[in-house]
């Protein structure tokens, strides 16, 4: 393809199996893409129209799984046209804008884990100045920050990206994540140092705080009492679960480009599918089980006489 074209190509894992079961595929994709709407949507609106769930951690809860289907929208219809397509190509510019959109909305995950950390950690630990420290308009500078600060840093990493002269144009992968930088002619520096610093800020120091919280979470409920504990246990533990699932799938994305070329093409796809499918499927049902409040408003809602 003509550079002067600017075209990507996006392929998949495995050209024989991707195209001979094709079919299969978009009807398992498009299921789970309803699937993660539904279930994502049903929990939002529960914490919408219940004014018993309009607490701090259910409004952060409700954000995240927003966070959410806005990543899962910003591959999924794409890829759903794909399968169906003999070709699976998209423009370089169309490429980074899924870039920046997929960086922006997988750092923000780790910014509002971060934000529910804090206010696991004023409930359980300073409980008498919860009602102070977590206002309304403390809330809404937390949600504002978590999509704000991950939007700009990343904005500066795409600029670079788009600016760079490339030599490929073929990708091994299912969208657009660190893998548009094997096709650049030579390395980026300013693009390396740009990408450590975006990982670091948005992904190892968020992590760190949340440890930082629960560590003293920890250690505040071993002197307390067994109802703190178990308070404890009812809200932190399912952060807590998210928290290493998305922690470890990140881990996988950030590896991946380094990923040797003769790793099995249909194991790769299906690697890279649980990035985008397990997580978004897997938060509304620890909150949905693992929560409560919410597992009681969702019984009352599928168990009506």
């Amino acid at each position: 393809m003509e550079e002067d074209l600017n075209v990507t190509y996006i392929t998949f894992g495995g050209h024989v199996e991707v195209h001979k079961y094709r079919y299969l595929f978009f009807m398992v994709v498009l299921i789970v893409y309803i699937l993660i709407i539904c279930s994502n949507g049903t929990i939002v609106y529960l914490i919408w129209k219940h004014r018993d769930l309009h607490e701090p951690m259910y409004i952060f809860i409700a954000a995240l799984l927003l966070n959410s289907v806005l990543l899962s929208t910003n591959i999924y219809p794409k890829l759903l046209i794909d399968f169906l397509s003999e070709q699976q190509i998209i423009s370089y510019q169309a490429c980074l804008v899924q870039y920046f959109m997929f960086y922006t909305l997988a750092a923000s995950e780790f910014l509002l884990l971060a934000a529910m950390s804090y206010d696991r950690y004023v409930s359980i630990c300073k409980p008498l100045q919860y009602p102070t420290i977590m206002r309304k308009r403390t809330i809404n500078v937390f949600l504002a920050l978590s999509w704000l600060v991950p939007a700009c840093q990343v904005v500066g990493l795409t600029t670079l990206s788009a600016n760079q002269k490339l030599c490929s144009f073929t990708l091994k992968v299912i969208f657009c994540n660190n893998s548009i930088y094997k096709l650049f002619c030579v390395s980026s520096r300013a693009v390396t140092i740009f990408g450590l610093f975006l990982l670091v800020n948005s992904v190892v120091l968020p992590v760190l705080f949340i440890l930082f919280t629960y560590t003293r979470i920890l250690i505040i409920c071993y002197h307390s009492s067994g109802e703190v504990r178990r308070k404890a246990a009812q809200t932190c533990l399912p952060h807590l679960m998210v928290l290493i699932n998305y922690f470890f799938l990140s881990t996988y994305d950030v590896i991946t480009v380094r990923l040797e070329t003769d790793f099995p093409k249909l194991a790769r796809l299906i690697m890279t599918l649980q990035l985008v499918l397990y997580n978004p499927l897997f938060n509304p049902i620890i909150y949905g089980l693992k929560m409560k409040e919410i597992y009681k408003h969702l019984k009352k809602l599928f168990c009506q006489d």
